[in-house]
C-alpha cells in the first residue's frame, strides 16, 4: 500500500493521473464479470446481461453515502469499484461515481448525462494520451488540472484525504466538421469481384403482367369505365447455402450478389426514452449492425435537445462494427425532442457523402412529439406545419434532387403519428406504429430485410391507349406520382425501388367502345423501364393489353385479381376518410365508415371466393373501428395503427403495427421473403427470452396468392 500511496502522492504533485497496473485481487472472480461495451451489444450476449444501465435497474441508483462503498458499482461497465484497487474513479458533482476509463470513453462521444440520474454535468473527465513511462515507473497520462470544485476525480483516495483539494478535467469534444464529406470510401473492387460470374442467370427480370376486368365481351358492348390491372413483379433472389451458419439454428441469409446500402438511423435517445426503451433500441441497433455487410456503411445521428452525430458513414467491417457498437452503447437519455434537427443532420450526412453507395435510405425513430420547430395543436385548431421539421432538401421540390426515402417508427403511446406519417410521405418512405417497445428489434428487422434486397431501381411504368378512340379515365397508383401526357391518351408512374420479390399493382380505367369491325379491340400499351443496381443496366419492356370481342360473349366472370386490387384500394379509401372524420371528433361516424366498408367488401366476388386478402382486410377494418372505441383509445394507439395501415396501402409495402401480437387481427400485407428471412433471424435471437412479443407471420403475401388459369 506504501508503494501505491507515494505513486499518488507523486501524481497530484505533478498534476498527473496515476495508473497502477490490475492486481490479482482486483480482477474479476469471472471472466463474465465484466463485459465491454461492444460485447454489451453482441449477440452472444444478449440473453445473459442487461444492455445498458438505467435508473431503475437494481444496484444501479447510487447515493452519496452509497458513493463512498467499498462495493460501490461501476453504471458504464457493471463492475464493482474498489478504493486502492489500482483504479482510477471520477466521481461527479451529482455523487455518482464511475471508473475514470469508462466515463471517458462515454463522454467522447458527445454525452454530458450522468448515466445514472441524468443530471447535466458542467465538466468532464477526458482521457488524454499516455506519455511513455520512465524506466521501472508506471505509465501516467498527462492531463490538466484546473482549479474547480464542481466535480472531482478521485485517483486512490487515501482513508485522510483533503476534502478541499479537488481536481477536474475539463469537457473538450471534438467539433462536428461543417461539412459531412468525411465519409469511408467505398470498396469498389470487392463489391465487383465478389460477384457471381453467373449472376445474370441468378436474377430474372421484372415481371409484367395486365389483367382485363373481363377477358371478353360481346361487340356490342361499350365501357365507361372499364378496369385494367398492371401488375408488376421483382425478380426473386435465390439462398445458397452458407457454411460459416451452419453452427447456429438461423436460417440462412441470401448469398446472391445484392446492392450494398448507405443507412443512416436518426435515433430520439430524449429523457423518455430512459430505462427499458433505451435498453431494447440498443438492442435493436446492434442487430442491424450486426447484419450489414461489409460493402454498406452506416452512419448514426442520436438527438434530444440537439442532435450529435456518433460517427460518419463507415463501413460495417469488423472495426467498423465494433466502433458502431460502442457508440451506439454510449448513449444516455435525457433533454427533450427535436426530430427536425436529427433530420437535418441526417439529411447532411447523405447529401455531403463524397461516394454514394446504390441504396440509401434513413431510418427514423421517435416516442415524443417535437417540442423545438412544431407544437401539438387541440382539436379546433389548424394542423401544424410539419413541413418545417424537414430540412429543405427534403421538400421534394423538382430542383432539389434529394430523393432518400425516410422510413419513420412512432414508439409508444405518446409519439406525434401525424408528424411521423407525413415525415415518411414526403420523403417516399413508410410509417410504422411500435406499440409495444420489445417489438423494435423485429420492426428494424423487417425494415432492413428490405432495404438488404433492392434489386429494381428507377422503376417505371406507362400505360398508352392504343385504340384511338379509347382515353385514360384514371389511374388508382396510391402515393406513387403520375404523371399525365397526350390529352390523357397515356400515362407514367414513378415506381422507384423494388425489393426483391416484390409487388406493385396499378388499376387503370379507360372506356372501351364497341367494336364494330375485328374479334379483338386493342386496349393498351404497357412499357416498363428499370435499372438494375449493380450492373446500372437499363431494361425496358413491353406488353400490349387487349379485349376478345366475339359476337355474343354471353355472362363473363370477373377477374378476381381486378375485384382483389378494387377491395383493397375501396378499404383503403375507407381507412383515410374514417381518420378525417375522426380527428374533427366525430368517432361513432368514422366506425360507420369503416362498418359500411366491411359489408360492401363482403357482397364482393373475392370475399365470396374466400380470398386471403379480403379477410385480412376485413380483419384490419375492425381492428381499426376497435382502436376508436374512445377518445383516449383513438389518440393512445387508433390514430398511430390507422396511419400506418394507410401507409402500407400507399406504398404497397410492409409496415409494422401495433403490438403484432395478435395475428389475427393484423395484415401482414406486402411482406418479402427477406423480411420474413430477417424477421425469423430477429426472433430467433430472442430464443429464452418468453416476455419478449414478436412480429406474427404474414397472414398473406402476394406471391402466396394462387392466380386463376
Amino acid at each position: 500500500m506504501g508503494s501505491k500511496w507515494r505513486k499518488a502522492k507523486l501524481a497530484l504533485g505533478l498534476n498527473l493521473c496515476v495508473y497502477v497496473p490490475r492486481t490479482l485481487e482486483d480482477s474479476p472472480s469471472h471472466p463474465s464479470e465484466r463485459l465491454s461495451d461492444a460485447a454489451l451489444l453482441s449477440p452472444t450476449n444478449w440473453d445473459s446481461r442487461p444492455m445498458t444501465p438505467t435508473p431503475s435497474s437494481n444496484g444501479l441508483r447510487l447515493s452519496k453515502s452509497g458513493s463512498k462503498s467499498s462495493k460501490q458499482t461501476c453504471s458504464i461497465c457493471l463492475t464493482k469499484m474498489k478504493q486502492g484497487g489500482g483504479q482510477a474513479i471520477f466521481t461527479a458533482e451529482c455523487s455518482h461515481s464511475f471508473h475514470f476509463h469508462c466515463i471517458a470513453s462515454n463522454v467522447k462521444h458527445g454525452n454530458q448525462i450522468c448515466p445514472v440520474c441524468r443530471a447535466k454535468w458542467k465538466e468532464i473527465p477526458l482521457q488524454a494520451p499516455t506519455l511513455d513511462p520512465l524506466p521501472g515507473r508506471t505509465a501516467i497520462n498527462a492531463v490538466g488540472w484546473p482549479q474547480n470544485d464542481a466535480l472531482m476525480t478521485v485517483v486512490h483516495r487515501p482513508p485522510r484525504r483533503d476534502s478541499n483539494r479537488r481536481h477536474v478535467v475539463p469537457l473538450l469534444q471534438a467539433p462536428e466538421p461543417s461539412i459531412y464529406n468525411d465519409d469511408e470510401c467505398l470498396d469498389f473492387q470487392t463489391t465487383f469481384s465478389d460477384r457471381n460470374p453467373d449472376s445474370k442467370n441468378a436474377r430474372d427480370a421484372v415481371e409484367v403482367k395486365a389483367y382485363p376486368e373481363v377477358s371478353a365481351a360481346s361487340r356490342s358492348c361499350h365501357y365507361d369505365r372499364f378496369s385494367v390491372l398492371i401488375n408488376v413483379k421483382a425478380p426473386m433472389t435465390i439462398t445458397k447455402q452458407n457454411p460459416r451458419r451452419n453452427q447456429i439454428n438461423l436460417p440462412q441469409l441470401s448469398q446472391t450478389p445484392r446492392a450494398p446500402v448507405d443507412l443512416v438511423t436518426v435515433l430520439d435517445i430524449s429523457g423518455s426514452m430512459a430505462g427499458t426503451k433505451l435498453a431494447l433500441l440498443k438492442r435493436a441497433m446492434g442487430f442491424v449492425i450486426q447484419n450489414l455487410g461489409s460493402n454498406d456503411r452506416l452512419s448514426v445521428i442520436a438527438f434530444s435537445s440537439t442532435a450529435r452525430r456518433l460517427f460518419p458513414l463507415c463501413r460495417m467491417t469488423d472495426t467498423g462494427r465494433q466502433q458502431a457498437l460502442q457508440a451506439v452503447n454510449s448513449l444516455v437519455a435525457h433533454g427533450g425532442t427535436n426530430i427536425a434537427e436529427g433530420l437535418r443532420k441526417g439529411a447532411k450526412v447523405m447529401e455531403d457523402r463524397r461516394e454514394k453507395n446504390p441504396v440509401a435510405s434513413i431510418i427514423l425513430l421517435s416516442d415524443g412529439q417535437d417540442t423545438y420547430t412544431v407544437s401539438s395543436s387541440g382539436s379546433n385548431q389548424p394542423q401544424p406545419n410539419y413541413r418545417l421539421l424537414l430540412p429543405l432538401s427534403m421538400h421534394g421540390t423538382e430542383n432539389s434532387g434529394f430523393q432518400i426515402p425516410v422510413h419513420a417508427f412512432g414508439f409508444g403511446a405518446d409519439h406525434d403519428a401525424s408528424s411521423m406519417h407525413f415525415i415518411s410521405e414526403i420523403s417516399g418512405g413508410t410509417f410504422s406504429f411500435i406499440e409495444t417497445e420489445a417489438v423494435i428489434q423485429d420492426a428494424f428487422a423487417q425494415c432492413i430485410g428490405g432495404l438488404l434486397s433492392v434489386v429494381v431501381q428507377e422503376l417505371q411504368v406507362g400505360v398508352e391507349c392504343v385504340h384511338p378512340s379509347i382515353r385514360l379515365g384514371s389511374v388508382k397508383a396510391g402515393n406513387y406520382p403520375v404523371h399525365w401526357m397526350d390529352a390523357s391518351r397515356a400515362g407514367l408512374i414513378e415506381v422507384g425501388d423494388l425489393y426483391a420479390d416484390e409487388e406493385r399493382d396499378f388499376l387503370v380505367s379507360i372506356n372501351v367502345p364497341a367494336e364494330t369491325f375485328g374479334h379483338k379491340t386493342r386496349l393498351l400499351k404497357v412499357k416498363c423501364s428499370y435499372k438494375d443496381p449493380l450492373t446500372k443496366e437499363v431494361t425496358t419492356l413491353e406488353n400490349e393489353v387487349h379485349l376478345d370481342r366475339p359476337e355474343n360473349a354471353g355472362e363473363v366472370a370477373v377477374s378476381i385479381e381486378v375485384d382483389r386490387q378494387r377491395n383493397r384500394l375501396q378499404a383503403a379509401e375507407a381507412m383515410s376518410r374514417a381518420r378525417t372524420v375522426a380527428e374533427q371528433g366525430d368517432l361513432a361516424a368514422a366506425v360507420s365508415i369503416l362498418e359500411d366498408c366491411r359489408k360492401a367488401l363482403s357482397e364482393t366476388v373475392s370475399a365470396k371466393s374466400h380470398d386471403r386478402l379480403c379477410v385480412a382486410l376485413d380483419a384490419e377494418l375492425k381492428e381499426m373501428q376497435e382502436r376508436m372505441a374512445s377518445r383516449h383509445v383513438y389518440e393512445a394507439s387508433g390514430r398511430a395503427y390507422i396511419l400506418s395501415g394507410l401507409s402500407s396501402h400507399s406504398w404497397q409495402r410492409a409496415t409494422a403495427r401495433g403490438d403484432s401480437t395478435d395475428g389475427s387481427s393484423l395484415v401482414r400485407a406486402y411482406q418479402t421473403p427477406s423480411m420474413t428471412e430477417m424477421l425469423t433471424r430477429s426472433q430467433a435471437m430472442f430464443m429464452g427470452s418468453p416476455s419478449t412479443q414478436r412480429l406474427v407471420q404474414p397472414l398473406w403475401s402476394p406471391g402466396s396468392m394462387p392466380k386463376p388459369r
